[in-house]
């Protein structure tokens, strides 16, 4: 198993799609190995980012194997297995478990259905003993609905197969579950605007979407970090930070799909109800980006 020691930045990769919706295989590795190139040291497959939930069981199944081969052991994979549902993601998470060049697997606080902490508790617990990898849990309260609290978090640490958090909220939480969880507990922002100050603070770094497209500017950023160039450091994550929230600035992953298009990697269209971006989002987005107006338009 590949451990995420040392992996600060890791790419919550996006799927990529035919003409046909079909999962693209040759624009997903031609993609893995640019980001790999640009400085990405993990990656999520099977994320937000990578519209899992319009993905049938047997995608899923067959995404996370095929990654497995593209990566070959290069990197560690986390791959996603969360639902809203214990008994499914029990039962996806311990049959992904199998999957060779998966290390680890994502799975998301229930969604829809508000669990108290109580209820997290629960279902994360019953989700770590069906695995035989262990699981990261992902806290990101603007897509489920309910905050998953510090407290809970801490808790959940001690349970040896739970090995890290994906955290979506403030850089004061990240402070917190690093002073307050084991030092072998992986805690990852996944917000991009967090990447250099999570690091600062302890963290083990970002799950990032804007790595797709920056990945070399976030790479050079945490080497400047770890060099203690802070001036270097900070001035990249100053002009990182518009372009990160341009990424945002329709639903996840349409930006970044036509960035990515625009740039030859041929990732095809979002799977609705995630639209791909017309002729006009385009352009507000590539202005966003400090590129030409035109430079998306298909």
């Amino acid at each position: 198993m590949t451990t995420l020691d040392n992996v600060d930045l890791m790419t919550a990769i996006i799927t990529p799609f035919d003409e046909n919706d079909n999962i693209n295989y040759d624009a997903l590795e031609k993609l893995t190995n640019h980001l790999i190139d640009t400085g990405s040291k993990g990656f999520v497959i099977g994320g937000t980012t990578g519209e899992t939930p319009t993905l049938t069981h047997d995608e899923k199944i067959e995404l996370y194997t095929r990654f497995g081969q593209i990566i070959g052991g290069r990197v560690p994979v986390i791959a996603g297995t969360g639902s809203n549902n214990t008994r499914e993601t029990a039962a996806l998470t311990k049959e992904v478990s199998e999957i060779q060049g998966v290390d680890y697997e994502l799975v998301v606080v229930p969604y829809y259905n508000k669990p108290s902490q109580r209820g997290m508790i629960a279902h994360f617990t019953a989700v770590a003993d069906a695995a035989e990898k262990p699981i990261i849990i992902y806290n990101i309260p603007g897509r489920t609905g309910v905050t998953m609290a510090n407290e809970t978090v801490v808790t959940l640490s001690q349970n040896p197969k739970i090995a890290g958090v994906k955290q979506c909220t403030s850089i004061e939480d990240i402070e917190f579950l690093v002073e307050h969880t084991p030092d072998d507990f992986y805690v990852y922002s996944g917000e991009d605007a967090q990447a250099l100050s999570a690091r600062v603070v302890g963290g083990a770094g970002v799950i990032s979407v804007a790595s797709h497209i920056y990945g070399d500017q976030i790479r050079t950023m945490y080497d400047a970090l770890y060099a203690g160039d802070l001036t270097k450091a900070g001035g990249l994550k100053r002009q990182l930070t518009p372009k990160m929230a341009a990424l945002f600035m329709f639903p996840s992953p349409s930006p970044v799909k036509a960035v990515l298009n625009a740039q030859g990697y041929g990732v095809g269209d979002c799977r609705l109800p995630i639209q791909s971006l017309n002729e006009e989002e385009s352009r507000q987005l590539a202005v966003a980006l400090g590129m030409d107006e035109d430079a998306l338009v298909k």
